[in-house]
């Protein structure tokens, strides 16, 4: 199993009154499975979190506090997107390269996801079975841009991410898939 841990760094013009600190890790499990976790650390009592909902698929997530991972094959422009919100619910996209939707394959994804609140932090855990998205994720190099967004009790939204592009906040953009993990 390998394991990466790091930072997600704030985007220079989204200011976030709540949460300081935003770390992640990602692992590649037995089973062809990616493990996901993002912790949140500062002010929690100025950050919404949505309500916890049965598992379930949610629509515009990014809208709202979430966390999102972004799931690439090295030199190919197609990719997916999940999010995952603290409430349970999740999503996932398909495109077919930059920010061009396409329909996501019949198998269920159903990940996995749990969550944990401590008074100055709050942690979001997600499974993903890449051999549902393709046989082509398996037992490959992924390359894997990681992101959250955070909203206040004012309803400001902050974006965080491994690397913002130039420009206003983009997680598809290709300078945001900087970790490769093998």
């Amino acid at each position: 199993m390998s394991s990466v841990f790091f930072e997600l760094v704030r985007h220079p013009e989204t200011p976030c009154t709540s949460v300081h600190h935003v770390h992640a890790r990602i692992s590649r499990v037995p089973g062809d499975s990616l493990e996901v976790k993002h912790v949140f650390e500062g002010g929690l009592d100025r950050m919404i979190l949505p309500a916890p909902q049965p598992p379930r698929i949610g629509a515009r997530l990014w809208q709202h506090t979430c966390c999102e991972i972004f799931i690439a094959r090295p030199r190919l422009p197609g990719y997916h997107e999940f999010n995952f919100s603290p409430s349970g619910e999740w999503a996932a996209y398909a495109f077919a390269r930059y920010r061009e939707p396409v329909p996501l394959a019949a198998e269920p994804l159903d990940p996995q996801i749990a969550t944990r609140s401590e008074p100055d932090s709050f942690e979001l855990g997600a499974k993903i079975r890449l051999d549902r998205l393709s046989s082509g994720h398996c037992n490959t190099t992924l390359t894997i841009g990681l992101s959250a967004v955070i909203e206040d009790r004012d309803g400001a939204l902050s974006y965080w991410a491994l690397r913002h592009p130039p420009g206003k906040p983009d997680f598809h953009h290709a300078d945001a898939f900087m970790l490769t993990l093998e």
